[in-house]
């Protein structure tokens, strides 16, 4: 019988479920607030302090920041999903994010655990409940 795992994510929470007799049910729930904080948050450690004097101008891409925190973030999926292979846990991924987020999962997926995923959806379900997530899965 193949374990399958399916992953709804986006930039701040990744939701695991296991497909077990036909039903989605939730397994693990990996977040990262950082993915949901303001980037001026991010660079001042989320307490708005302002500086006194001269102002002190910013340099590069303001998204640069959350852009940084959703890379490490798909890591740290691609890491969970890693050890789900290597532990027996599951045999076959599908992966449902954001279109952006997609992308990062998949470039931070290893070569084994990559060819293990059989479907990908460029949708933002991780607010879904299991019977939805299922439904566009055409499992229902």
């Amino acid at each position: 019988m193949e374990k399958i795992y399916v992953v709804a994510a986006d930039a701040a929470r990744a939701r695991i479920f296991a497909r077990q007799a036909n039903v989605l049910r939730e397994v693990e729930t990996l977040t990262h607030p950082e993915g949901r904080a303001h980037t001026g948050d991010l660079r001042t450690g989320g307490k708005g302090e302002a500086t006194s004097g001269p102002s002190q101008r910013q340099t590069g891409d303001d998204n640069a920041t959350s852009d940084k925190q959703e890379m490490f973030f798909a890591k740290e999926v691609a890491d969970y999903l890693r050890d789900a292979r290597t532990q027996g846990k599951a045999d076959e991924f599908i992966l449902i994010a954001a279109p952006q987020f997609l992308g990062l999962l998949r470039d931070k997926l290893d070569k084994p655990t990559h060819s293990l995923v059989t479907k990908t959806l460029d949708k933002d379900l991780s607010k879904a409940s299991e019977d939805e997530i299922a439904s566009k899965l055409g499992w229902s």
